[in-house]
């Protein structure tokens, strides 16, 4: 059995204004925990043995997560196209939308906002535009009808508004 598997597809490059600066933010942070993390590994290291050392193996791992991060974001946020202006028809549904549906067995309102891969929050209700209903949602108007197909079979949706 082997380790490989096949890359992942690409994620959009689209993200909100604010999503764009938490993300800056987040790498100023990183550095400065970085510097933190460094200091207290200087420190275990400096205490001798470092084979049963668990402070120094804690922090070489912290390390490696905060770089791998850090690398991450730099490469990342360049590449990224930043949305700050609603689209030329607002009645229908593109990126940054908040969206009004209804569920059409249930009769269940639920409303999401389509942001990018990188800024996506269940809780918020916010989905990434990369997410399959978000992908049907995309230039669908108001009173449309949407299917979504889930692992449990295919989910009937009214959009019941729309608004940026």
């Amino acid at each position: 059995m082997s380790r490989w598997r096949p890359p992942q597809p690409p994620k959009s490059p689209y993200i909100t204004a604010a999503g764009f600066t938490a993300l800056q933010q987040e790498l100023q942070d990183l550095w400065l925990r970085r510097a933190e993390v460094t200091r207290h590994l200087a420190a275990a290291a400096a205490e001798g043995d470092r084979s049963e050392n668990a402070e120094y193996i804690y922090r070489k791992k912290e390390l490696a997560g905060i770089d791998r991060r850090i690398r991450y974001l730099q490469k990342r946020l360049p590449d990224l196209t930043v949305v700050d202006r609603p689209p030329a028809d607002p009645d229908k549904v593109f990126f940054a939308a908040w969206v009004s549906l209804e569920d059409d067995e249930e009769g269940v309102e639920v409303t999401y906002r389509i942001v990018g891969p990188d800024e996506f929050d269940p809780t918020k209700g916010w989905i990434s535009i990369d997410s399959p209903l978000a992908r049907a949602l995309l230039k669908k108007g108001l009173d449309d009808a949407v299917t979504v197909e889930t692992p449990a079979g295919p989910k009937h949706y009214f959009v019941t508004a729309i608004h940026y």
